[in-house]
């Protein structure tokens, strides 16, 4: 396949200012969307959310620009979270959906992504297919042609009501206080709004944006600020989110961390305990080996798919499956929504307690997960780590001591010269060991 110039596993992201997050790039590329998008309907509909950096204000008018010069009708939704983009996209029945954030980045970061009219992620081929439309000289629309804007006013709550129709009718948060982190993020109006109106007692941290402080301190790539507010608070659950809200962590009463691995099996065993077990699950090649045993013992087959939400959510597609996610917190439950949704993953983790009347620890009993050393080390320019005999070797001796009980990962990484050297075991210790015989062969 052409190798992508501008996208990456995830859309387009990078520094705001420096190519290709500027806002002359930024109306090119709506311009070349809107042509792709022209071939094959006459007049279409784009929506176009952001969260809450200050750059989104000046993307957000260069991509209405681009879409606009082009023939194409524009709906702004203002700061959403990204899944409540791909809900509204399919809800509005729009043309594409469009994304203005750079997920869990600092503020000094931002970029675009993209949802089809059904709210999934484009395929390589649409990617491509812009691509070569940003090559070509741009063909503006003449004036009686020109898209038009407008904006969805109520755009907040459409999506607050989708999310909670993901929630048992008959089953209520009531009875529960929960701290929710929202990382000053595009749920910063909306996270709260859902839990208190399923009943809960709601304590909001992160949830004051001035467009510098996305991410910063708090929300799920900085737990620590959730489990002292669960703690000081004496709430039951902490939920924080990033600062688009389509991944989840999540903290019990006693400050307990649970990562999206420990939420992915409590999910699927949820499903199980009301008659509905899954065909399958999918998690990815970090996904913890305990988690793959217990799905394993209760008859689940399960699939791992390379790190990245986008091949998990292929590899869901290619089989017909429900369930999936990874360790970061983004979980994918397809009868649900299309994609991952952090607020949609809290609701399922907790009306996997109201319903059972047990906390999230007692619903994990058996499930331990296994410890894991990942040693990341640089390599030097043209090492070609993949014929490094040595390296094979004590991989080869690792995986032969660990048996059943453990396993080695070597893996590049995407976008830095590092080679990440995981290696993971029932003792910490041999897992550390193994880990740095490994990583020593590299020298």
């Amino acid at each position: 396949m052409t190798a992508r110039q501008y996208f990456g596993t995830d859309g387009i992201r990078g520094t705001v200012g420096k190519p290709p997050i500027t806002p002359d790039f930024v109306l090119r590329l709506a311009h070349a969307v809107g042509r792709v998008l022209k071939k094959t309907e006459a007049r279409p509909t784009v929506l176009i959310g952001k969260d809450t950096r200050i750059s989104g204000y000046m993307l957000e008018s260069a991509l209405e620009s681009g879409f606009n010069s082009a023939g194409v009708n524009v709906v702004l939704l203002g700061p959403l979270p990204t899944p409540g983009v791909a809900y509204l996209t399919r809800a509005q029945r729009a043309s594409l959906g469009v994304v203005i954030s750079a997920s869990h980045n600092p503020f000094a970061d931002n970029g675009i992504k993209f949802f089809s009219a059904q709210g999934t992620k484009l395929s390589d081929e649409w990617e491509l297919a812009v691509e070569a439309a940003l090559a070509e000289p741009p063909v503006w629309a003449d004036s009686a042609a020109l898209g038009r804007a407008r904006r969805l006013d109520d755009a907040a709550g459409r999506y607050i009501e989708f999310c909670k129709s993901t929630f048992p009718a008959d089953l209520s948060l009531r009875g529960l206080k929960l701290v929710v982190d929202a990382a000053h993020g595009a749920a910063y109006h909306v996270a709260p709004n859902v839990f208190h109106e399923l009943g809960a007692d709601v304590v909001s941290i992160g949830v004051q944006p001035d467009g510098l402080n996305i991410n910063k301190g708090v929300g799920a790539t900085h737990p620590q600020a959730l489990i002292e507010a669960v703690k000081a608070r004496g709430a039951d659950y902490g939920i924080a989110l990033d600062g688009d809200a389509d991944r989840l962590q999540l903290v019990d009463a006693q400050g307990r961390l649970y990562n999206g691995d420990e939420l992915l099996w409590l999910m699927a065993a949820d499903r199980m305990a009301q008659g509905r077990k899954p065909e399958g699950v999918v998690g990815t090649l970090m996904t913890n080996k305990a988690v793959e045993m217990a799905f394993k013992a209760a008859g689940v087959e399960f699939v791992r798919a390379k790190v990245g939400d986008r091949y998990v959510l292929e590899e869901l597609g290619k089989r017909g499956w429900l369930l999936g996610g990874e360790g970061s917190g983004h979980l994918l439950a397809l009868d649900r929504h299309t994609t991952g949704d952090g607020l949609v993953s809290a609701l399922q983790v907790l009306q996997a307690c109201v319903r059972s009347g047990r906390t999230v620890a007692q619903l994990l009993e058996g499930v331990e997960l296994f410890p894991q050393t990942l040693i990341n080390v640089r390599l030097k320019d043209g090492q070609d780590w993949q014929s490094n005999c040595a390296l094979a070797e004590e991989s080869e001796r690792a995986e032969i001591e660990l048996g059943d009980s453990g396993r080695v990962l070597i893996r590049a990484s995407g976008t830095e010269p590092l080679l990440r050297v995981m290696v993971e075991a029932r003792d910490a210790q041999q897992a550390e060991a193994c880990a740095r015989r490994i990583a020593a062969t590299l020298g």
